[in-house]
């Protein structure tokens, strides 16, 4: 019999349930989560029991909207849902999700909604959950694709999948003087984030130079910075996330458009995949290219020049 508990911050047993689960990413643990300010989100994060033994965690907030009450993966996350363990038994999955349906109707929400790590998140390949919610009545609220980089032995190797404009503008870049190295002058590209994405979009980034700086000191060795130069300025950089052991995540990408013709962005991104490669991770995620399933073809087929492909990053709903 699996059991569901709310979440209580003086439970020291979830971070370590992370590290060891299935599909547990950085963006799971408590230490990711709980740099939000408390009054950001109604944390109503909830832990799963069987035979008083933790067996999954699930991060999530209450949103309430008109006095519609939904249970969310939380908010402050890329990817939430069900943290399980590597041997997760079918029946369990069956279990846990008609608990959480259960749980959620006697809480007196009207509805879920949840979005799954991509299957690259995983060690061991699995769809129990994802059965067990779409058996249980969850339907996809929307389907988003991120572009993946299989990361091979050497660069050489990865440098062969490139497209041979990609393969060119890295010469080129070479060629012009662009210097790319990793830095911690994240106020430097965060003004170069912050100006391209109020051109090109109207918004701001998802955090504030405040909380990146403070993230980086949370996670110094899960969160970096490279940079790329000219005669010592910085005109494009990519913030990684270190999601999993075998997985990097590009979280930010952004370049000064005054620069685009020595194309810094292609030889950044050949320097991280030979970082990446060196210190043995195997995927590199570049992250979505569509919102709300519409797709931005431009930035699609700049990843896939690179060697990249599609997968799903899936957010499912229910109605209570």
């Amino acid at each position: 019999m699996i059991t569901v508990k709310r979440f209580n911050n003086n439970s020291p047993a979830w971070d370590n349930f992370v590290s060891s689960a299935n599909n547990g990413t950085l963006f799971h643990t408590r230490r990711f989560l709980n740099y939000h300010p408390e009054e950001r989100f109604n944390d109503y994060s909830l832990e799963f029991y069987k035979k008083e033994k933790l067996v999954s965690v699930f991060p999530a907030a209450l949103i309430e909207t008109e006095s519609i009450r939904t249970l969310v993966s939380h908010p402050g996350a890329s990817v939430g849902s069900f943290v399980v363990p590597e041997d997760l038994a079918f029946a369990d999955a069956l279990e846990m999700v008609e608990r959480l349906i259960e749980y959620s109707k006697k809480e007196g929400f009207d509805g879920i909604k949840l979005t799954q790590p991509p299957t690259i998140y995983s060690k061991r390949l699995s769809h129990y959950i994802d059965f067990a919610l779409q058996k249980n009545g969850f339907q996809y609220a929307k389907r988003e694709i991120s572009s993946i980089l299989f990361l091979e032995k050497s660069i050489d190797e990865n440098l062969a999948k490139f497209k041979s404009t990609h393969r060119t503008a890295v010469r080129k870049a070479e060629k012009s003087g662009v210097i790319v190295k990793q830095t911690d002058d994240f106020a430097s590209f965060y003004e170069i984030l912050e100006k391209n994405l109020s051109i090109r979009h109207d918004v701001k980034p998802t955090h504030s130079l405040a909380e990146l700086l403070y993230l980086k000191e949370i996670f110094p060795d899960k969160i970096n910075l490279f940079g790329a130069y000219i005669e010592g300025k910085m005109v494009a950089g990519v913030v990684n996330f270190i999601a999993t052991d075998n997985v990097v995540l590009a979280f930010y990408i952004s370049h000064d458009e005054n620069y685009q013709e020595v194309r810094p962005i292609n030889l950044l991104f050949y320097k991280i995949f030979e970082w990446a490669i060196q210190k043995k991770f195997s995927v590199f995620d570049f992250g979505i290219f569509t919102v709300n399933e519409e797709p931005n073809y431009g930035l699609a087929r700049f990843k896939e020049n690179f060697g990249a492909s599609g997968q799903y990053r899936d957010t499912l709903e229910i109605k209570l």
